[in-house]
């Protein structure tokens, strides 16, 4: 079956988003929004009026578009008017829709255990357990590479993280002896975690769905994903006393005041604070796998 041709608009747009060095999941994100509101328009979306921006704001609302979905959808529009169509003044008529604080969900030690333990086969727990020894994003964990694992200085290497900046995170002790053991049963050659396709990382959603079914398993009722795990990992810091500055460092949440103060330091800060992985019961030996053998 042939591809659908893209448009000279969807192709102008993804030219935009690419020079600007937007990531793939943004610029998929993006595309989509505005095929969203193509739809409810009903015609070529580079012809959209003001009024008809304002009408699908509301018909968002009418319909129970939760608030991080209409801001996305804002973010994304207001990218496709101001530079695609070279109408700036459209976005103006564009609403950031403030969203409801939230407290995000943060497992107890023993859960995050009981989810660990829980995980099957030994590619998928030792996932689970950098998202939460590291405090990594899903996105981050799923395309590490075995050249990012910094032994000499015991961090983790994150190349082009949230911002498309790179950064190191958190290698505990603890943690480079399950990624050991991983690397002798998976034996990884690029990737840290292959997918289906061994030359490709393992996906984003295949890391969430192994969370969300575990959790399932295990009994733990509460709403899980793996950015619980990273919650997890910078609440489980907090309770442990560490200073608020270094689990940023740790998490990669930077700011113009306290980058410059505290990420050269990074590497030594990381070095000596102990993950709270380090502080859980042993965990069992990964599941072994016979070696695969060669056809005669």
């Amino acid at each position: 079956m042939s591809q659908k041709p893209i448009s000279p608009l969807r192709r102008r747009m993804i030219e935009d988003m690419t020079i600007r060095g937007f990531v793939e999941k943004t610029q998929s994100d993006y595309i989509r929004h505005v095929k969203n509101f193509t739809i409810f328009l009903g015609r070529a979306p580079d012809t959209a009026t003001g009024e008809d921006l304002r009408a699908y704001q509301v018909h968002q609302r009418a319909t129970g578009v939760q608030p991080p979905t209409m801001n996305g959808a804002t973010a994304a529009l207001r990218f496709f008017f101001t530079w695609t169509c070279d109408r700036p003044e459209m976005a103006r008529f564009l609403r950031i829709v403030k969203q409801p604080q939230k407290l995000p969900n943060v497992l107890t030690p023993e859960e995050v255990l009981l989810l660990l333990e829980g995980a099957r086969g030994a590619r998928d727990k030792t996932a689970l357990a950098v998202a939460y020894g590291a405090g990594l994003r899903v996105s981050e964990v799923a395309n590490l590479r075995v050249a990012d694992i910094d032994r000499a200085r015991m961090v983790l290497r994150v190349e082009q993280g949230k911002g498309q900046k790179d950064r190191n995170g958190m290698l505990s002790p603890r943690l480079l002896e399950v990624l050991e053991e991983w690397w002798l049963i998976g034996q990884p050659t690029t990737w840290l975690f292959p997918g289906r396709d061994p030359l490709l990382p393992i996906t984003s959603k295949q890391i969430y769905r192994a969370v969300v079914e575990t959790a399932a398993a295990v009994g733990i009722e509460k709403r899980v994903s793996p950015h619980t795990l990273r919650h997890s990992f910078a609440t489980h810091m907090l309770e442990q006393g560490v200073d608020i500055r270094v689990i940023q460092v740790a998490l990669g949440h930077t700011k113009l005041d306290t980058t410059a103060r505290y990420a050269h330091v990074a590497s030594k800060v990381l070095r000596e604070v102990e993950s709270p992985l380090d502080r859980l019961s042993p965990l069992k030996p990964l599941p072994r796998v016979k070696p695969k053998t060669s056809a005669p």
